[in-house]
């Protein structure tokens, strides 16, 4: 008897798998294709490739200065007596569990990177005083405008890589064969 109900009970399982299978399938048929945009016609499709790797080079060196940014706040709100820039990166570093897998993704770039906003540099590299509580309030205030500016700026930079990636896939509904340019000439070398 206890057979039976483990069978009714995979039955059941099994037709929930299908109805949720038929469910994704079918939403993913109402898409619609992504249409071409004219604001794109002036590009030829190397240049619109070439426009939408600038766009997503931007966007990873804009995730990486409010990684920073992110940091740096996480260092000035830390609660830890000894105000050492070393003790609270410290702290901050050990309590945050999942830094690891953050860190994973982060991808290093040159200590010469310009920044995406015009005084970054100077925000980032504004050193304060040990109990100078104003001047502390003054930083975490700017950095946290300068994360949100560049939360904006990456809002932005993710709008122009999905317009460039639906005229891409606009083309390539298009002229199949287009996509086929981006492979090697000779896959053997």
């Amino acid at each position: 008897m206890g057979d039976d109900a483990n069978d009714v009970a995979d039955d059941a399982t099994g037709d929930e798998v299908a109805r949720r299978r038929a469910a994704r399938k079918a939403a993913r048929a109402a898409i619609l294709p992504p249409e071409r945009n004219v604001d794109f016609d002036h590009l030829s499709l190397e240049d619109l490739r070439s426009v939408r790797t600038e766009l997503m080079d931007q966007e990873t060196r804009v995730s990486y200065w409010r990684r920073i940014i992110q940091a740096r706040l996480d260092v000035l709100r830390s609660d830890v007596t000894d105000h050492s820039p070393v003790t609270d990166l410290a702290k901050v570093l050990t309590e945050a569990t999942s830094a690891h897998r953050r860190l994973a993704h982060i991808s290093v770039l040159p200590i010469d990177d310009i920044p995406p906003l015009p005084d970054l540099a100077e925000v980032w590299s504004r050193q304060i005083t040990p109990g100078d509580s104003a001047a502390a309030a003054q930083l975490v205030e700017d950095l946290e405008s300068a994360e949100d500016q560049l939360s904006q700026f990456r809002s932005e930079l993710f709008r122009g890589i999905d317009a460039a990636t639906n005229e891409l896939i606009a083309r390539y509904r298009e002229q199949p064969l287009l996509a086929l340019q981006i492979l090697p000439t000779d896959p053997f070398r």
